[in-house]
This record gives structure tokens, C-alpha cells and sequence, in this order.
């Protein structure tokens, strides 16, 4: 049974940071995207940053160049998120998924599995 387990989240001042971690198990973790997707109140799931099976390959939202960061780590199973310069507009449920289609890194169409989220708030 697959399983993507998020943590990390919580409340930070505008400006600051957090790092999202989620744990995959249940799946051979190399051999799949991953992905970082949020969903803001009123708003569609939309794509932060994803990263190949390999880590060679890395995609991000424009609204978060250069202040977010994903990273994995094939030998803990893990895939990270680093947020910094945070902006009140960051607010939202984050989620982590896993795929295999390469070519469709950007969209939610594209991963298989998903975690249940965890919950982001930048306050201004």
C-alpha cells in the first residue's frame, strides 16, 4: 500500500521559512516523480514544485522561483520542500504526490498518488 506522509507545516510571519517534508512508502520511490501541489481556500490544487525520479530534472511555479527549493532523498525516501521569503499568498494545504510520466511533471494529471496534506499559513 502506498503511502505519502507530509509534515512540516504550520504558521510563519511573512518573510520566514519552513521546510515540508514527505515520507513515501509502499512504492519504489526512485522510480517515481514527485511533487509538491497546494490548494488555497476558494481556489484549484495548483502545481509549487516538482522533481524527477532522478532529481536531475526540477519545475516550479513561477509565483515561487527563487524563494522555494525541492529536494529528495532516494536513500531516506524522502522528497522536501523548502520555502523561504514566505508570502502571506503561500497560505494553503500543501500536498505531496508521486508519478511516473515524465513529461507531465506540472500537472496534477500526471501523479498517481497523493498525500492527505498538511497546512500552511503565512501571516502578514
Amino acid at each position: 500500500q502506498v503511502q505519502l506522509v507530509e509534515s512540516g507545516g504550520g504558521q510563519v510571519q511573512a518573510g520566514g521559512s519552513l521546510r515540508l517534508a514527505c515520507a513515501a512508502s509502499g512504492l519504489t520511490f526512485n522510480g517515481y516523480n514527485m511533487g509538491w501541489f497546494r490548494q488555497a481556500p476558494g481556489k484549484e490544487r495548483e502545481i509549487v514544485g516538482a522533481i524527477s525520479w532522478s532529481g536531475g530534472i526540477t519545475y516550479y511555479a513561477d509565483s515561487v522561483k527563487g524563494r522555494f527549493t525541492i529536494s529528495r532523498d532516494q536513500a531516506k525516501n524522502t522528497v522536501s520542500l523548502q520555502m523561504n521569503s514566505m508570502k502571506p499568498e503561500d497560505t494553503a494545504v500543501y500536498y505531496c504526490a508521486a508519478g511516473r510520466i515524465l513529461m507531465g511533471l506540472s500537472a496534477a494529471s500526471s501523479y498517481d498518488y497523493w498525500g492527505q496534506g498538511t497546512q500552511v499559513t503565512v501571516s502578514s
